[in-house]
């Protein structure tokens, strides 16, 4: 079963920031746009995937076939905007690193075009898909393990309720392990939706 299959597609209307917020599954349709975000400037250097097309094309289908995952595009207002990646930590090398609960998740993400950069929209896309992710009934903790350099990431993670656990040392980066447990992320969820933030 692909990681929480239920997260996507759905949709919902964030009243704080006044847009439609949906996120569908990725199918190979989309590779030729995630192509390009991975060639952003401010994706290259953590995503280390700005090659050509062909590889990329077998680099997305081997993670589509990848059962521990499931691959998301988010958009606001209807424009996709966003790459997600979900995963059960159980079955991801995440795994080696911290002593895991059965139905841990963890979360991936970046926003691709840059005019969506700098507007505050990464933070209800990250909450939705958190409340989302949380809805699967044994997951108390999701994590997330950002480049120890994307300071940017790392706050966005830290402002909606990840801790820092320590650096990881992984095949393609090093990495900041964080965790969000759900009863921190109901407070999160809560002052958002009341916009105490």
């Amino acid at each position: 079963m692909k990681c929480n299959d239920k997260l996507a597609p759905f949709e919902v209307f964030d009243h704080v920031v006044n847009k439609k917020l949906s996120f569908r599954h990725v199918t190979m349709d989309d590779v030729d746009m995630l192509h390009s975000w991975m060639h952003e400037e401010h994706v290259i250097p953590y995503w280390k995937l700005n090659i050509p097309l062909v590889d990329y094309k077998k680099h997305l289908q081997t993670f589509l076939n990848d059962d521990h995952q499931t691959l998301m595009v988010g958009a606001i207002n209807g424009v996709p905007m966003s790459y997600w990646e979900s995963y059960w930590v159980k079955e991801d090398i995440i795994a080696n690193y911290y002593p895991f609960e059965e139905h841990d998740q963890g979360i991936h993400l970046l926003i691709g075009p840059q005019e969506y950069l700098g507007q505050g929209l990464i933070y209800p896309l990250l909450l939705a898909i958190m409340q989302q992710k949380f809805q699967e009934p044994d997951t108390n903790t999701i994590v997330a393990e950002p480049d120890r350099r994307n300071k940017k990431m790392i706050h966005v993670f830290k402002k909606c309720g990840f801790q820092p656990v320590k650096e990881v040392e992984l095949p393609d980066k090093i990495g900041l392990l964080m965790k969000c447990e759900q009863n921190v992320f109901e407070k999160r969820w809560s002052d958002w939706k009341m916009n105490k933030f």
